[in-house]
């Protein structure tokens, strides 16, 4: 309990939607927790409670071995109580102070000049924040959250306000900065790449819940069910049943098809088979030898060009996406039509109940 904020919160909005969410963040082994769902799932709602911003209608914050919030006993900290540095979407700079002026406001002991130092923006220090680009206003930001010494810092989609060019330059610059502050860190995004870039650990939000916890790449290679395999990018979530094992592994039948699994969950019943695209492989020759224990014939429904990528869509007696580099589709001139062999690993199918 020493290393963990635990909290367990429940609130209604007055849209009618409900947040019941428990959350388990080993602060010792998460530098920086990422909290992950899609638009509307309670993922900021979650962060405010947790910063003293929006009360519960029940629950319990503990952070180390401090009570937050505990209406039992009668402990609602306020949020300067719980030094928890907040770092919101707009990022919130006082416009008519300078930066340097920003970071002092909040700086604890003279720390402010030290960040200004440490976070590259003083030769910024006597620009006002509309002279600032957006990933320079995100730095001023973070200094400046940084600056009062939070116990916790909390960034709620710190990214959403830069271009894409933008984010993609600042993805790596803002784990720099978020391991070189002291204080461990909880996200909000909703970006499959934000999340893989950013956290170490993760938590998945769907729906008011929180359905899966794990280490950041577990849980986007083996999500606990199938709304959080929809939910954390994964492709192909296909309705399936486990009909029999061979050789160690499960036999499951999609549609008209059969796949070899390493990972059966039970014995025999519906199952979810889940594939993320980059799984799966392409090949004009379905006889070639190969490893693979799925070889599955089909024909090509459309490809899409995704940048340095190319979207393949098949029909391999259900429907199956592969992503490809838009190189090897260019040398396999796919067409919307054509015979094409879709191969996936055994321990490329993750199996989640039914």
């Amino acid at each position: 309990m020493a290393h963990e904020l635990t909290c367990w919160l429940r609130k209604r909005l007055p849209s009618g939607f409900e947040l019941d969410a428990g959350l388990r963040v080993p602060l010792a082994e998460s530098p920086v927790t990422v909290l992950f769902g899609p638009s509307g799932a309670g993922k900021t709602t979650l962060l405010r409670m947790i910063a003293g911003l929006e009360r519960p209608d029940a629950g319990e914050i503990r952070f180390r071995e401090e009570v937050w919030y505990d209406p039992t006993r009668a402990v609602n900290l306020a949020p300067q109580q719980r030094r928890a540095g907040f770092l919101f979407q707009d990022y919130a700079l006082f416009p008519h102070l300078t930066v340097e002026q920003n970071v002092l406001y909040a700086a604890r002991r003279g720390k402010g000049r030290e960040l200004l130092a440490a976070f590259g923006v003083e030769e910024w220090a006597g620009r006002k924040p509309r002279a600032l680009s957006g990933g320079q206003q995100q730095r001023v930001a973070l200094a400046r959250a940084l600056a009062a010494e939070p116990a916790l810092l909390l960034l709620d989609e710190p990214l959403s306000a830069l271009d894409a060019a933008a984010r993609a330059r600042t993805r790596h610059d803002l784990r720099r900065l978020l391991l070189s502050g002291a204080a461990p860190a909880i996200l909000v995004t909703h970006d499959r790449l934000e999340a893989m870039t950013l956290g170490d650990w993760m938590a998945v939000m769907v729906d008011g819940t929180i359905r899966q916890t794990g280490p950041v790449r577990d849980v986007f290679r083996r999500p606990a069910d199938a709304q959080v395999a929809e939910s954390v990018g994964m492709e192909n979530v296909l309705p399936a049943e486990i009909v029999g094992q061979e050789d160690g592994l499960a036999i499951v039948q999609v549609e008209t098809a059969r796949l070899q699994c390493a990972f059966p969950p039970a014995p025999r019943g519906p199952v979810w088979a889940c594939i993320r695209a980059e799984d799966v492989t392409l090949t004009r020759d379905a006889a070639q030898p190969s490893s693979a224990r799925n070889r599955l014939p089909g024909r090509v429904k459309s490809v899409t060009p995704e940048g340095p990528l190319a979207r393949v869509e098949l029909d391999c007696g259900f429907p199956l996406v592969a992503m490809i580099t838009a190189r090897s589709a260019a040398e396999m001139t796919l067409r919307e039509g054509e015979p094409i062999c879709a191969v996936v690993k055994a321990t490329a199918v993750h199996l989640v109940g039914g």
